[in-house]
């Protein structure tokens, strides 16, 4: 279902002006029951102003009535008549001069609540440059301290579907990178594994005599100590001998 405009804000008024529940107004602004949960609580979406989805033609006040008698019911998003016709544009986005004033404030906005996006998408949402977008990212704007962020759909810089089509673009390229990121790590310990079982393989081996002269030193004093005890012998044997003719 696609998601109204200036969904926190519309969340706000729905939160103070009905008592629809939280899964109702979660499910129609396109947001998380703890989101819209924290927004009541005053722990998301400080500061916010609330943004009535009646007067902008995307709530009727009987589709609200519906949901507050039945808590099961789900809100439907009235027919809205700027997302009609929309088509992918080619080439750079033209930015009216009236509206050109605007771009800083919409570009603080995609930077603090859509960290995911790039510099490239930003650009083209709302027609600015990235030297732009850097200078308010790092907040060495010349104006940083008057930019106050504003929905870039709301002023009309861009429309709902493409901001929607961007952040879901990122969010899907995050999700690869980190499935890329989690299968290098994944190698790498299988690979550092294989090493280690080689290593102990290689230090269970027996020692081997490698140097020839050390063996065969060895073996002529192992034959020396074997021939003296057959000399001694063949001696004591003579001399018996020799007792008995006398």
């Amino acid at each position: 279902m696609t998601k109204p405009i200036m969904a926190k804000a519309t969340a706000v008024w729905l939160i103070d002006n009905t008592v629809l529940t939280f899964t109702q107004i979660a499910n129609f602004c396109g947001l998380h029951e703890l989101e819209v949960q924290g927004v009541a609580d005053g722990d998301v979406a400080s500061g916010v102003k609330g943004f009535d989805p009646i007067t902008n033609n995307q709530l009727t006040q009987s589709e609200i009535d519906k949901g507050i008698n039945d808590k099961s019911y789900q809100l439907q998003l009235k027919y809205y008549a700027a997302a009609e016709g929309e088509q992918k544009r080619r080439g750079p986005r033209y930015t009216p001069l009236s509206k050109r004033q605007d771009r800083p404030a919409s570009i603080l906005w995609l930077v603090k609540f859509h960290p995911e996006l790039t510099d490239g998408q930003i650009s083209k949402l709302v027609g600015t440059t990235k030297p732009t977008i850097n200078a308010i990212r790092e907040r060495s704007h010349w104006n940083i301290q008057n930019i106050q962020p504003i929905d870039p759909v709301a002023l009309g810089l861009c429309k709902q579907l493409e901001l929607d089509a961007a952040v879901q673009k990122a969010n899907a390229k995050k999700v690869l990178e980190g499935e890329a990121s989690s299968d290098d790590e994944s190698r790498k310990l299988v690979s550092t594994s294989q090493s280690l079982e080689v290593e102990i393989s290689e230090t269970e081996k027996p020692e081997t005599v490698s140097n020839p002269e050390v063996f065969s030193a060895t073996e002529e004093l192992n034959n020396e100590d074997i021939k003296e005890p057959i000399l001694d012998a063949e001696s004591l044997f003579k001399t018996s001998d020799s007792n008995e003719k006398d």
